[in-house]
């Protein structure tokens, strides 16, 4: 049976109405839909392009036009608050010069990545997952906190955000098969003491991305960093996740995206985008660092004039980095996707990667990495560059276990828990680390 927020929104998007339903869209420029909402609900402004529907006594702005605070989205408590803060220590994790201090301890890292995670609906999945990571000294957690459709998907399927390309509205999806779902892996993480990062839009198709405001909205993928509508539409988006949690310590860090690109422009537009994104983060939320989430594309130091180290996906990295509210580097190596015949390759790309990190005195992580189906060759040797090259922390793509469903996603970059990959590629590389 679907949550009451899932019905509200099936609501929304059917035919019209005087009224707009609970969490739907009231108000903003272009909106051409009603600005009332269904009775014990306001419409609260949270930019001047996303206004929504939200508990409470209808809202009116004050002699002097001021609005009222944001209110909190409902969380898998019911509390109408973000999990709260563990009793055991646990603090804010942060960036100490080249390196990262969590919990009070300044040392090297090690993480993966398990985007899944977020669009599981048994609980008990979710717990034996951070069970693992806790288990085995894995300390930070890359997951997904976007997951945008254009229109509702089956019952039982998790999305965060409904772009409407009918009435080109856009509503945030709250409910039990929303962004209770990430609650639960926050809450989750808080208990086993593990940090998530956590990245707001995807540059590809997958889980909606970018493509998902365009086929909505109109313009095109390069557009979207620049276009009002669709930059205030992703800010309302990003507040509602942000301030959600901001108050938890399980937050490593927020990602602005998943290996932003835009194809053939200049460096400016994406440098620009991440300006005014990561500078939007740090005026809600002082708590966490933030990082770009790309690639670290666009790289003059070292560089071959291979294709990694161009700028033709609108990337350059030290620029990037520069920015004054992003707090820390990362970069990915897939030397296959990348059309790079020798593995070892990586190793430079490793390298050179830290001496940037090093000039601009920020930590640098290694977030994503993986050889198809070879997690115990060169893979191994990307690793150990990793540990003497400056790096602050590395998170293999990706993890992997038997869920009740089956399988987590395999995409051969996949290692599962407990398998003779897990020993060498995981456990072998943990007990290299420094304690």
């Amino acid at each position: 049976m679907r949550s009451f927020s899932s019905i509200a929104l099936l609501s929304v998007i059917g035919a019209a109405s005087a009224q707009a339903g609970p969490w739907a869209q009231c108000g903003g420029k272009s909106f051409t839909g009603s600005a009332e909402c269904a009775s014990g609900w306001k419409c609260h402004e949270l930019n001047e392009w996303f206004s929504q529907c939200v508990p409470g006594k209808r809202e009116t702005k004050g002699a002097e036009g001021t609005t009222p605070a944001p209110v909190n989205s409902t969380s898998s408590t019911g509390t109408g608050k973000a999990p709260a803060p563990r009793a055991n220590g646990a603090s804010f994790a942060k960036a100490d010069g080249v390196q990262f201090t969590i919990d009070g301890r300044k040392k090297y890292y090690p993480g993966t990545n398990a985007y899944w995670l977020p669009f599981q609906m048994n609980n008990a999945d979710v717990d034996a997952v951070f069970d693992h990571l806790e288990q085995s000294g894995l300390k930070i957690l890359r997951v997904w906190g976007f997951n945008d459709v254009n229109a509702v998907p089956a019952a039982g399927t998790v999305y965060f955000q409904l772009h409407d390309k009918e009435k080109g509205t856009s509503t945030i999806n709250v409910g039990k098969d929303g962004l209770q779902r990430l609650d639960y892996v926050v809450s989750a993480a808080e208990k086993h003491g593990i940090k998530l990062i956590i990245p707001l839009v995807n540059n590809w198709k997958d889980y909606g991305g970018i493509d998902a405001y365009v086929n909505a909205y109109g313009g095109s993928h390069t557009e979207w960093y620049t276009n009002p509508k669709m930059q205030g539409l992703y800010q309302a988006y990003v507040k509602a996740v942000v301030t959600r949690y901001r108050d938890s310590p399980a937050i490593f860090a927020w990602e602005l995206g998943n290996e932003p690109r835009c194809t053939g422009c200049n460096t400016d537009v994406i440098h620009g985008w991440a300006t005014k994104s990561s500078a939007f983060i740090k005026s809600i939320d002082p708590n966490h660092m933030v990082a770009m989430g790309d690639e670290g594309m666009g790289l003059t130091v070292g560089s071959d004039n291979s294709y990694p180290y161009g700028t033709s996906d609108g990337n350059d990295f030290a620029k990037n980095l520069a920015i004054p509210d992003i707090d820390f580097g990362v970069f990915h190596l897939y030397t296959e996707d990348w059309g790079i015949k020798d593995n070892s390759w990586g190793n430079g790309w490793i390298e050179n990667h830290g001496k940037v990190c090093k000039e601009l005195g920020k930590p640098c992580l290694f977030e994503e990495y993986g050889i198809k189906g070879d997690h115990c060759g060169e893979q191994l040797k990307w690793q150990e560059t990793s540990l003497v090259s400056g790096m602050a922390a590395d998170l293999f793509w990706q993890y992997g276990q038997k869920l009740s469903t089956g399988n987590s996603p395999d995409d051969r970059f996949t290692v599962y828990h407990g398998t003779p990959d897990w020993k060498c590629a995981v456990m072998d590389h943990i007990s290299r680390i420094p304690k």
